[in-house]
């Protein structure tokens, strides 16, 4: 099933993709109050999911909408959590012009994101003011069904409700500042990330699944033109379950949270530079960014002009960090190879 959050003018609901319409949640499941995200599903009871299918396959009535008359939001709407892994070794060694530490190898490593600043497919994502260096980067992502702490690998793909897109929306100026003092990722990725255009539920992404990994194709589109064709989600060096297992150690995880593996190979910009796409830059505002993931669909969002922007800004970034060189990874080809 394809879950969703959407809104037809009166405030945001949880829905359910069927033939090309939306399944009203609440109704379906006889909520007596309006379920208003995902999040709010997946807290709903014993096996919602499950409940959801069921009431469908058994002619349950529900109201219903035209997809195409409806605002898609994003599939939950504030996360408990997002934390951002980066389990992808071609984006983790810029394309092997890097080495990267050890531990990178030994665990999945994360950080937190801003769970205030979520979008949703086809949304307008404001450039930020504080920075001239903008990007997209094309992640995985999947959304927690059920809490716990201390959850091994084996049990881990149980507390996955589904899967969506993940866009890490990063300012590559502001974040090179902060990592040059060993801390961050913090306001390079503080504006917005994308999630989207739905959780597709675990059931339904099970032919994609070989070895703890999504075998999936992505690609990025800017304005129409490939920046990415080939991407692929299927060679990351963690798997999903070490996620989970490494994200509740000594924690927490609950209904709702997200995680995102980071970026696939190939999807950010300065790995498309390298890679010798002629027309990769940074982003501009206008800009329409579509990340399109097999099994799942495809994540839109136009890049609007910067707000309050301001010229003496006292927090800016002295000097911007240099491009890589045009074409300096063109031959390159990752081949997963675990230690």
């Amino acid at each position: 099933m394809k879950l969703l959050t959407y809104d037809t003018g009166a405030g945001p609901r949880c829905g359910v993709l069927q033939d090309d319409h939306i399944v009203d949640v609440s109704a379906l499941l006889g909520s007596q109050t309006t379920l208003r995200d995902v999040q709010a599903l997946l807290e709903f009871g014993e096996s919602p999911i499950d409940r959801v299918g069921e009431a469908l396959s058994g002619g349950a009535v529900a109201p219903r909408v035209a997809l195409d008359n409806a605002t898609l939001l994003s599939p939950v709407l504030q996360p408990p959590t997002v934390r951002d892994f980066i389990i992808f070794e071609e984006h983790a060694t810029a394309q092997g012009t890097r080495v990267q530490t050890d531990a990178w190898y030994r665990m999945p490593i994360f950080y937190f994101s801003n769970t205030l600043r979520i979008f949703g497919p086809d949304a307008h994502i404001p450039y930020p003011s504080a920075s001239d260096m903008l990007d997209y980067e094309l992640e995985l992502g999947c959304i927690i069904g059920k809490g716990g702490s201390n959850i091994a690998e084996a049990d881990a793909m149980d507390y996955i409700a589904g899967f969506c897109i993940f866009n890490d929306w990063s300012c590559r100026d502001l974040q090179g500042d902060e990592m040059a003092v060993r801390l961050g990722p913090a306001k390079g990725k503080d504006a917005a990330t994308s999630l989207g255009p739905w959780m597709v539920t675990m059931d339904e992404m099970a032919p994609y699944m070989r070895d703890g990994r999504l075998q999936v194709k992505c690609t990025v589109k800017v304005n129409g033109d490939y920046w990415l064709s080939d991407g692929d989600g299927g060679v990351a060096y963690h798997t999903w379950g070490s996620l989970v297992e490494r994200a509740s150690k000594d924690s927490r995880i609950a209904p709702g949270d997200v995680f995102g593996t980071g970026t696939v190979g190939g999807g950010s910009i300065g790995e498309a530079i390298r890679k010798g796409y002629d027309k990769a830059r940074f982003l501009q505002p206008g800009d329409v960014v579509e990340i399109e993931v097999e099994g799942i669909g495809v994540l839109r969002g136009t890049i609007t002009p910067k707000e309050h922007a301001d010229a003496g800004y006292r927090y800016m970034v002295k000097v911007q960090p240099s491009l890589p060189e045009r074409g300096i990874a063109k031959d390159y080809k990752y081949e997963l190879k675990l230690r």
